[in-house]
């Protein structure tokens, strides 16, 4: 009733002075803590406002930050740790301003901006054993799983975690992962370290591969699996299961390594603006796009959110994750994870 008549910006300008969570309609969050998770890596807990959706186990949310005056929004995924308390883990990743400025410079009282929840990494179902694939930060989806697991009323099937990292150092929820195990008999936690000289008893070094998979998991035909991690990670991984397992379901946390055409630039036209860019072709069309100084409407910039979908209007573009092509008009196409790969005309 009151919306014609309230600016929703002047209202949160004198109602921050109250709380700085405190909104007409934007999905705020306060940081209640931060601690240190992992080298590199922090968890940050919050205190949502009312307008922060729900969202299930294993799903990610986009957060927005002002770094130097400039809104930047990345993904994560949070997990419920209770009454109004929702955490993230986020770790520094090379050349990334939105998790830098989280783990070094984000500090209790600070607010961040919370997006819609989307992913449909989600709860599996509890008629299969589960197993959990995870690389780096990709632990962080497998965690709010298996928190939620944990707080289930009836029996879980098996479950299998396979967490790999470099070294000790970057191993993400130690002490957590071990708590679960010893209140969940259902689970079992296998940590598998690439780059430590010297292992514990309890630790296992390779990289994935058909034989490491097979003794780790010996039913893996009865599986539904989960991966999460890094583009190069998962596709492995992936190759590995296919067909080896009931199911598999995947999520990359950065795209695959791009093959830009050297001296062959493509000419992508903006229909409504009427602006002609010349891009790399083989580069991702969202990043060159900012690059020319355009600001596509973006999310998690991995292929998940789908906030940066378009409709291309002509020419041929490729697809980052599943490596195809497409040459058909009228089609809608996430720039994130797209690129030229002649000249096209997109509806922007």
């Amino acid at each position: 009733m009151l919306s014609p008549l309230v600016n929703p910006q002047v209202f949160d300008f004198w109602a921050s002075h109250l709380s700085p969570t405190l909104s007409w309609e934007r999905p705020l969050a306060k940081v209640l803590a931060r601690r240190v998770e992992a080298r590199d890596t922090v968890t940050l807990v919050l205190r949502p406002n009312r307008h922060v959706g729900g969202f299930a186990p294993g799903q990610h949310v986009s957060v927005t930050v002002s770094v130097n005056g400039v809104r930047l929004t990345r993904s994560y995924s949070p997990s419920w740790l209770g009454r109004r308390r929702m955490a993230i883990t986020v770790k520094k990743m090379p050349g990334g301003k939105v998790s830098e400025w989280l783990t070094e410079c984000c500090d209790e009282g600070d607010v961040l901006e919370i997006g819609p929840a989307f992913g449909d990494m989600t709860q599996p179902s509890l008629e299969r054993p589960w197993l959990l694939v995870a690389a780096g930060s990709g632990i962080t989806p497998m965690m709010s799983l298996l928190r939620a697991a944990a707080t289930l009323e009836r029996p879980l099937p098996p479950i299998a975690l396979l967490y790999w990292a470099r070294t000790r150092a970057d191993l993400c929820f130690g002490r957590e992962l071990d708590q679960l195990a010893a209140r969940l008999p259902s689970l079992t936690v296998q940590r598998l370290l690439t780059r430590e000289s010297v292992l514990l008893p309890e630790e296992h070094s390779g990289r994935p591969d058909e034989t490491l998979l097979r003794a780790l998991v010996p039913d893996l035909a009865a599986q539904q699996a989960y991966v999460c991690g890094p583009a190069g990670f998962v596709a492995t991984v992936r190759t590995l299961l296919e067909g080896a397992v009931a199911t598999c379901q995947a999520e990359a946390f950065s795209l695959p390594d791009v093959s830009v055409v050297e001296g062959q630039p493509v000419q992508v036209t903006l229909a409504r603006s009427g602006r002609v860019l010349s891009v790399p072709a083989g580069a991702p069309l969202l990043a060159a796009l900012e690059a020319r100084g355009e600001r596509p409407a973006h999310g998690c910039r991995m292929g998940i959110c789908n906030t940066c979908v378009c409709g291309k209007l002509a020419g041929t573009t490729g697809d980052l994750l599943g490596g195809g092509l497409s040459q058909e008009p009228m089609g809608a196409m996430k720039l994130c994870v797209s690129t030229a790969r002649t000249d096209i005309t997109l509806d922007l």
